[in-house]
């Protein structure tokens, strides 16, 4: 299972990208992983490998590539400093680049995020239309325009054509149990196909191991539910369970 770094422009900087591709001959189905406040780092970079282990190409591109500020460390802030228009530009060339890899199956692409990358992985899907399926782990600030973006990720949500599967920690405050209402509202409105599942006594960050807050039995019961998800709706195969 080979993994490699790659370099690749986005208006006119370079951006750097984490792959790890199945063993094996493709092309095969991909997923765009959006990485949480803690960039590119060993809990992206796992879930990427265990992706491929599952028969994905999955590519990881650095959304912080922008920040130079050496003051700038906190992952937190680093998030709160993205602006969504240039977000939105690095995400389409990073499927740009899926689209063109020998490796990808180009009509067989999701998307999947945790933490600001969960409410990228929303985003996207409201914006790009390349993705079949959308699995964002407790994205907040869905409501917020971040950027000199004219919406916010919720406004946008009648851009969304892929099947989306929410997940929540009960007691994460953002998102919180209400915006989960409202989201779900929103998407039945529009007759958006969605599933949302609550981790009782998760809080944000619940799936990431490197972190205080990581909570086993949701990561342990999320994750199968992310691959049945990703299993139906990029490779074909009926949803267990």
């Amino acid at each position: 299972m080979p993994s490699f770094w790659e370099k690749i422009q986005v208006s006119g900087q370079d951006m750097d990208l984490y792959a790890s591709i199945p063993s094996g001959s493709g092309p095969f189905p991909a997923v765009l992983v959006i990485h949480p406040a803690g960039g590119v780092a060993e809990f992206t970079q796992g879930i990427a490998d265990k992706l491929a282990g599952e028969g994905y190409a999955a590519v990881c591109p650095d959304l912080f590539h922008r920040i130079t500020d050496p003051n700038l460390t906190d992952g937190i802030a680093k998030a709160g400093s993205l602006k969504d228009p240039e977000v939105i530009a690095d995400v389409n060339a990073t499927v740009d680049f899926m689209l063109a890899h020998s490796a990808i199956d180009s009509q067989r692409i999701g998307i999947t995020g945790f933490c600001m990358g969960g409410r990228i992985t929303w985003l996207a899907a409201a914006v790009n239309p390349n993705f079949k399926a959308a699995a964002p782990y407790y994205g907040g600030n869905l409501m917020v325009i971040r950027g000199d973006a004219e919406k916010s990720p919720f406004e946008l949500a009648s851009g969304i054509n892929c099947p989306i599967l929410f997940h929540f920690g009960e007691i994460d405050a953002n998102p919180s149990q209400d915006d989960m209402r409202v989201l779900d509202d929103e998407l039945t409105k529009l007759g958006k196909p969605h599933q949302f599942f609550v981790y009782p006594h998760a809080d944000h960050a619940f799936a990431d191991h490197t972190g205080a807050r990581y909570h086993r039995e949701s990561a342990e019961v999320s994750w199968p539910r992310t691959l049945d998800f990703f299993a139906a709706h990029l490779k074909g195969v009926p949803a267990s369970g």
